[in-house]
């Protein structure tokens, strides 16, 4: 058995844990990371990035269905779906890679095994077998063991014909239809790649609408494209069982108005989220506080236990990969004596890589004036922008909410072409407390999609020439 000592130690290598752990040793503390699996955690093994290589394929396949829009005489398309599922492995792979390579270059000392906590300042890991194989003493620790896909009662989830997100990105054959059951980001995105494949696609959502954390207009703006597309969704109806059946899935669902419908289907997708990764890491021996499955946390990403930190889908929403990297250099600079703000949850932007593309942060026009806000609101059509003609794709919106007083950018967004690049400028601008006349008074490139963020701005104070 080794042993090690060392000023902290990440539980979980996702995309909190590394770069907690890098962040930390480039501050001087001595780090050790634990992990069970692939370096990268679910986001770069499973999720985040493997699933947008899948969603490039997607992108290309409904160009070659429209390649005569642009000039294009291809027919009878041949896919190779094997090679689609491999190139997004390949992907996986080398992200994976960079990571450990990223370990050696700051001296992160990596330690492979299911790692659990045995005291507030001890945590021992096992291999496979449940053998101890390490034990490790520290000064600080942070938990980034992650999230899995929630499972709730009548989803029968048996990886086969009822499957979850891993088995989604990984399936040997284009399924002729699947019914996916939630209509969050992962479901809509997956919703988008199958569909583009040729699969009848059927969405479950519980919510009045698909994607429902977003501003309505988004929302209702991208129904009506998976509808055009062919898509068969369900809002406002609740899977009462979901379960295989012969060489397929039965899904009973139940409508608003208390009638009762049974779909059938190749496969059935659980994207109804995901549930924090708490079990059988030891927590009771070092005594935190979990609430709803989640740890709980202040902005410096502090448990309730002094030197015990909480980053990433473990200590709650908004479960995204970029909230939980900023989160790590937050508690990696918190413990190391740094000064720090903390994590600013008002101003982290969420992003669907379906097309069209939607984006947003901040509040909602809904949200703001239910908070008491008098505002402006300008929304700016990409049918109205030179460059979305240009690359085919004048779909969509961009809408920015303003404070009237004062100008301040209260929320923003987007539904079109490539929003989760553009929403990069809100963000920022809103981290500055930049106001509606910066945005619109700065010089924006031509022909650019970046355009319309300035010009949804100008169209809030009647200072839009293009619309």
């Amino acid at each position: 058995m080794n042993t090690h000592q060392c000023d902290v130690v990440v539980l979980g290598s996702g995309p909190g844990g590394y770069v907690a752990a890098i962040r930390a040793a480039q501050l001087g503390l001595k780090a050790i990371c634990v992990e069970r699996e692939r370096v990268g955690g679910v986001c770069l093994n499973w999720g985040c990035i493997p699933t947008k290589a899948l969603l490039k394929n997607a992108e290309y396949m409904n160009f070659l269905n429209h390649s005569d829009e642009y000039g294009f005489g291809i027919k009878n398309v041949e896919v190779d779906f094997g090679k689609v599922v491999s190139r997004s492995r390949g992907v996986a792979d080398r992200m994976s890679n960079g990571v450990t390579f990223l370990f050696k270059k700051y001296k992160v000392q990596l330690v492979t095994g299911n790692g659990a906590y045995t005291s507030k300042n001890e945590l021992e890991v096992r291999d496979a077998s449940g053998n101890v194989t390490d034990k490790i003493q520290f000064k600080h620790t942070i938990i980034a063991t992650g999230a899995r896909a929630r499972m709730i009662p009548g989803i029968e989830v048996d990886r086969d014909r009822v499957i979850t997100s891993t088995e989604a990105m990984i399936q040997k054959e284009i399924p002729k239809s699947l019914i996916v059951i939630g209509a969050g980001a992962i479901g809509v995105e997956f919703a988008y790649f199958y569909n583009a494949f040729g699969t009848q696609v059927t969405i479950i959502e519980m919510m009045d609408r698909i994607l429902p954390v977003e501003d309505e207009e988004v929302s209702k703006e991208l129904a009506r494209h998976f509808k055009k597309a062919g898509m068969n969704l369900y809002t406002e109806t609740k899977v009462v069982s979901a379960k295989k059946s012969g060489n397929g899935v039965e899904v009973i669902v139940e409508k608003k108005d208390g009638t009762r419908e049974t779909l059938n289907a190749d496969i059935a997708l659980n994207a109804v989220g995901v549930q924090g990764n708490v079990e059988n890491i030891g927590l009771d021996n070092v005594g935190v506080t979990v609430e709803r499955g989640m740890v709980k946390v202040d902005k410096f990403c502090r448990t309730n236990v002094e030197n015990v930190y909480a980053i990433g889908d473990v200590a709650g929403a908004p479960w995204l990969a970029h909230k939980a990297s900023m989160e790590g250099v937050v508690a990696a600079e918190h413990m190391a004596g740094h000064h720090t703000n903390g994590v600013d949850y008002s101003n982290i932007p969420g992003c669907t890589y379906c097309q069209p593309q939607v984006a947003s942060v901040g509040l909602t026009e809904k949200k703001a004036r239910e908070a008491g806000y008098d505002i402006k609101v300008g929304k700016f059509p990409f049918t109205a922008n030179g460059k979305a003609h240009g690359i085919g794709e004048a779909v969509g919106f961009v809408k920015m909410v303003f404070d009237a007083k004062y100008g301040e950018i209260l929320g923003a967004h987007m539904i079109g072409p490539d929003v989760t690049e553009l929403i990069a400028e809100v963000v920022l601008g809103r981290s500055l407390e930049a106001t509606a006349q910066t945005i619109f008074k700065t010089v924006h490139a031509h022909p650019t999609l970046s355009e319309s963020v300035m010009e949804a701005a100008a169209v809030a104070y009647g200072e839009a020439v293009n619309f």
